[in-house]
This record gives structure tokens, sequence and C-alpha cells, in this order.
């Protein structure tokens, strides 16, 4: 059985975010540093776990971007995956999240893939919808938001936080997208001679042809916004420190937080 996980590349948890100057969108020359998302990283835990365990017998990565995709497609294979496919066309660019899901069901269907993970959100667009169209897609069943998973031959067990504290248990046979969470194992930190042997495993580039694409149908032609108004969030007022003693401290903080801020 092969398994496959879709990841994505996103600015860095603690990148500082830019707009462009006409507020139309992201400036995305102000985002320096990229990394795999981190609940992808859940996910290329599970399946390389579930292959040590005998489970499966090849992991597979996936992944739409531009040249730069190939950068986490290595960190994944240094992390255990087996082969990995980069779909990259000038026609994809722009795609909106069914675009997306459209290109990597396909690129999953050329592959005798019976288990997809994938992270439960990714946290640059926060849009959480690519796994599921996934699924409907390839017309399997799904389990999402998974904190614990269990397979046996083709049937799987997950449990699935609904927040609150309240988890559901899932049952069903396979094949099935599963979506991962926080807390669903501890991804590994590939060594460097895993690193080493990344550069030398398989890597597949697919364009738009290749995938009996239409770019037209799928890529930022086919995807229409309306005119952005992006701002960043107000900048904090400065710190203001209260000198004195503790009774004319205390007084002067009320006094200003009745007459200049007007919460008392």
């Amino acid at each position: 059985m092969n398994i496959g996980v879709c990841i994505k590349r996103v600015p860095a948890s603690d990148s500082r975010i830019g707009i462009t100057a006409d507020g139309s969108a992201v400036d995305m020359s102000s985002i320096s540093k990229y990394e795999i998302n981190p609940y992808d990283e859940f996910a290329i835990e599970e399946a390389v776990s579930l292959k040590d365990a005998g489970k499966a017998s090849k992991v597979i990565v996936y992944t739409l971007d531009d040249a730069a995709g190939e950068s986490i497609l290595r960190s994944a294979l240094a992390q255990g995956a087996d082969s990995a496919v980069l779909i990259k066309d000038e026609a994809f660019a722009g795609s909106d999240c069914l675009g997306i899901a459209t290109a990597l069901s396909e690129a999953i269907k050329k592959d005798d893939i019976s288990l997809l993970f994938c992270g439960k959100q990714a946290i640059d667009g926060d849009n959480a919808q690519v796994p599921l169209m996934i699924a409907e897609l390839l017309g399997w069943g799904h389990a999402n938001v998974v904190s614990q998973f269990e397979l046996e031959e083709s049937n799987y067990k997950a449990w699935c936080d609904f927040g609150g504290g309240s988890r559901a248990v899932v049952e069903g046979e396979l094949p099935a997208v599963v979506t991962c969470d926080k807390g669903l194992n501890k991804p590994r930190f590939p060594k460097l001679k895993d690193r080493m042997k990344a550069k030398k495993k398989p890597l597949t580039v697919l364009d738009a042809g290749a995938l009996d694409l239409d770019g037209d149908a799928i890529g930022a032609s086919s995807v229409h916004y309306s005119e952005g108004n992006w701002k960043l969030p107000p900048q904090r007022a400065e710190c203001q420190f209260i000198e004195g003693d503790t009774q004319t401290a205390v007084a002067e903080l009320v006094r200003r937080l009745r007459e200049d801020v007007k919460v008392l």
C-alpha cells in the first residue's frame, strides 16, 4: 500500500508580513523565509511512521508550487518519504482552493495511493478546504482534524477533535483522506545523512499537460477577486509608566482609566 501526503510551502510563523503600496495584496517580497506548513509536518510523520511499522510500502509527497517548492519536498524526503511530486505550471498561478485540489487530485490518481494525509489547514490562508475538496474529487471518505489514528489493513479508526475538548471516533475503509492536527505525533528531525540521501530520491515535475488539465480553467483567469483593501493592524500605543509611590501611582492609574481610556 502507498500513502500520499500533500504539503504546502508557507511563510515562517515568525515572518513579518507587509502590504503592497496600493493596499491590493500581501507584499510577497516582504517574506524572506518559508517552511513546510506546521500541520503538514504531522501528516508526513504519520505516513512515515506507518511505513516504518510495515503498514505501507511507500510514501509519496505532493505539492503545488513554483520551482521553490522543491526545497520543502526535499525536506519531506529527508524525513522519510520515498519520492515526491512537484506540480509546477505558470497556468496554475493564482488558483483558488478548488483549482489547487483539482490539480493535486489528478496527480494523486497517477499513483496507487490508498491513504492520503494532509495538514488540517495551512497557516497562511487558513482556509482548511483543499483536503476535503480532494476527498470529494476522488470520491473517498475522510476524517477531519485527527489527533489519534489507527490502521489495520484496509480499515482505519480516527479520533477527530470537535473543539471544547470533545472528540468523535470515526471508523472507515480505505481509500480515505485524513487531515492531521497537533498532538497526533511528534515530527522527527532529520539528520544530516538523511538530508544527503534526500537529494538522490526521485522527484517528478508535472505540468498542466501531464495532468490533462486546462490551466486557464483553474488558474487565476478562472478566479475573480474583488478589489482588495488590505491593511496592517493599527500600531499599538506606546507603553506608559507611572512614577511615584504606590498610593500616588494607583490614584493616577485609576484617573487615567476613568478619564482617558474611559473603562471605569
